[in-house]
């Protein structure tokens, strides 16, 4: 019983030390908005260890063939938690951005529409896809990431982010996947 509250006392430790390295500029990009900024975390070594353990923890065992992220914060966590669990990276990216044959996806935005890309050979049917990102917001470059992921033949074992922002309701556009988020922001 003590070794399980002192494993519990040294995760809460370690999540409080991520918190503190993730910190808010209010006012940007626009008025109103309180950007969590996450490059303090980015450099201190040991708190991108702790980001990075906490995103991948869940998945070891689960045969995670392939991590995906969008450009570009989440090819920063995407590729080391496809280190960390022996897995293959696929970048995905805004249109243009790759030379070879892409499948697309358009999604919605506030105003308009926007797309990504993945490589057509990214993904070989069948093969199991984690989806990584540092941030949750409104879900939708999440959800057309999933839907990108499976129209290539890709089996999506879960999704996994730093940060997700509840108010904003993003795990909906994604509510039939399994969601791991390691800070949850619970108001503006």
């Amino acid at each position: 019983m003590a070794q399980q509250e002192a494993a519990v006392n040294i995760a809460q430790a370690g999540l409080a030390r991520v918190e503190e390295l993730i910190r808010t500029i209010p006012d940007w990009p626009k008025p109103g908005v309180q950007y969590k900024d996450i490059t303090p975390l980015l450099r201190d070594p040991a708190g991108l260890a702790l980001a990075v353990e906490y995103l991948t923890q869940p998945y070891r065992g689960e045969h995670v063939d392939l991590v995906a992220g969008a450009e570009s914060r989440g090819f920063i966590f995407g590729t080391a938690v496809a280190a960390a669990l022996s897995a293959g990276f696929i970048p995905v990216r805004k249109p243009g951005k790759l030379p070879y044959k892409t499948h697309s996806q358009h999604y919605e935005l506030e105003y308009g529409t926007d797309q990504l890309e993945v490589h057509r050979d990214a993904i070989t049917a069948g093969q199991r896809v984690l989806m990584v990102d540092d941030l949750l917001a409104t879900g939708g470059t999440m959800e057309a990431c999933c839907k990108l992921v499976e129209s290539c033949g890709g089996e999506i074992v879960g999704v996994a982010v730093l940060i997700e922002l509840e108010f904003l309701a993003g795990r909906q556009k994604i509510a039939g996947y399994p969601i791991h988020s390691i800070i949850k922001i619970t108001g503006e």
